[in-house]
């Protein structure tokens, strides 16, 4: 996979939240939407379809106050251009 896409992949150390930012971020974020104690199995795709665009469609300091949806479709109309 390296090889092919051009690019490095690391992997976290197991216990070492910190080295998992963005994952342990976007866990937090799920966690307003679904309890830690939930069996996802209960969770069907119609509930987490809106939680998905929630997330998607909110401004991210990180990104300079834009959505990740936005820059998505911004970089895909470049792709496209």
């Amino acid at each position: 996979m390296t090889e092919t896409l051009s690019v490095p992949v690391y992997f976290a150390h197991p216990y070492h939240a910190w080295q998992r930012g963005l994952n342990e971020n976007t866990n937090g974020l799920l966690r307003q939407y679904w309890p830690k104690s939930i069996d996802f199995k209960a969770v069907t795709p119609a509930q987490v379809i809106p939680v998905l665009e929630q997330l998607n469609n909110r401004p991210r300091k990180t990104l300079g106050f834009e959505t990740p949806a936005k820059l998505m479709q911004d970089h895909l109309a470049a792709k496209a251009a």
